[in-house]
């Protein structure tokens, strides 16, 4: 079913600018190859409203970083949190959270991780392998098999832990991560619900980019940019980087950029991994972006059924099409529920906005 938070209001939207290629948003969603600019309004830097929290701490939970092992035998970093009350002779439902695309845990998934704990349940956010504190070189590859493997993994030790039921295991991922945990539910049936918050379709951004505005004569030309930069590294040549948040403001920066910059680059949602520079961070590496255009998440999503999925979009997001287009293909039990006068980003990290409650009730009713 479909659900509104209040009543829904339309985005609507101007002229699209492919001048470009390299340059166009991302923060961790890069529609690259181009970039619709919609007609919404942008708070200025650093816009703390509506409970912005992304740093959130809680003294009803307790925190501990935890490493485990892929299938590909590398290392996922993650950080558990747990009810300060959890019994521990008792096995607890429980839940991974994936960060926004470009993003690390510390930005989302931590405070996802952390709200979904206070109220009772086992929650593990990590980083996606490649990102962050997990292994993978080069740093920023894209790999959308590894990244679902990395959910898959996480019931692997979460299941492991003597206070986990491993028949109620659930996820909810941010942005990209909603695109990469409904490809693992896909073919991990101990995946028991999904929901999603911000998705991204992050093979139809690259292969269509927004509003499929990106023809297929463009999507040849990135292709064949980035395999003539492969050649280049073949070579020898430095590393480049793609998409991301600019570092600057200017008179042209469009709307959605803007937003991104609201988070990625001020304090209230800035953060720097280690290994990883200001300048590259949420930004994909060029020659490896390309397997975005072989990533199909929803193809076959009606086979996760009947395990249910809740869908989560603010109902200004510019992202929305992909919530709309994933519901529209799952099937039963399946929701879709509208934020009013929420944008894309907002649901990162403003908690009088994110519906905690709805998360609540639709793991306790699909989670025993």
């Amino acid at each position: 079913m479909t659900q509104d938070i209040h009543e829904n209001a339309e985005t609507s939207k101007t002229g699209i600018d492919r001048r470009h290629l390299l340059k166009m948003t991302g923060a961790g969603v890069a529609t690259i190859a181009a970039m619709s600019t919609f007609d919404i309004t942008v708070a200025k830097a650093q816009d703390m409203s509506n409970g912005a929290a992304n740093f959130y701490t809680s003294d009803k939970v307790t925190f501990h970083k935890v490493t485990f092992k892929t299938q590909y035998q590398t290392n996922v970093a993650g950080n558990l949190y747990l009810p300060k009350d959890l019994d521990r002779t008792v096995k607890s439902p429980a839940l991974i959270v994936g960060h926004p695309m470009g993003a690390v845990k510390e930005q989302s998934a931590n405070l996802y991780a952390t709200k979904m704990a206070e109220q009772g349940f086992v929650a593990m956010s990590i980083d996606l392998p490649f990102w962050g504190d997990s292994e993978g070189q080069l740093r920023n590859l894209v790999s959308p098999e590894i990244y679902a493997e990395a959910f898959s993994a996480g019931v692997d030790f979460l299941g492991s832990s003597d206070f986990v039921d491993r028949k109620n295991i659930g996820a909810i991922g941010v942005c990209g991560s909603g695109s990469f945990v409904i490809s693992a539910a896909k073919i991990d049936p101990r995946i028991k619900a999904v929901a999603t918050v911000s998705m991204y379709d992050m093979g139809a951004a690259f292969r269509d980019a927004l509003n499929k505005s990106q023809t297929v004569e463009q999507r040849k030309q990135f292709i064949a940019t980035a395999a003539e930069q492969r050649w280049a590294e073949a070579d020898g040549a430095k590393t480049q980087y793609i998409g991301g948040t600019t570092l600057e403001l200017t008179a042209d920066t469009d709307p959605i950029q803007r937003e991104f910059y609201d988070f990625y680059r001020t304090p209230r949602g800035e953060f720097t991994p280690v290994g990883v520079t200001r300048e590259t961070t949420t930004k994909p590496t060029l020659s490896s972006s390309v397997k975005f255009m072989n990533f199909y998440p929803f193809n076959d999503i009606e086979t996760i059924s009947p395990r249910p999925m809740l869908f989560i979009s603010g109902d200004q997001a510019h992202s929305k099409e992909f919530s709309q287009d994933a519901y529209n293909r799952a099937s039963e039990p399946k929701e879709l529920l509208w934020v009013k006068g929420a944008g894309h980003v907002d649901l990162y990290d403003r908690v009088d906005l994110i519906p905690f409650d709805r998360l609540k009730n639709f793991f306790d009713q699909h989670l025993a």
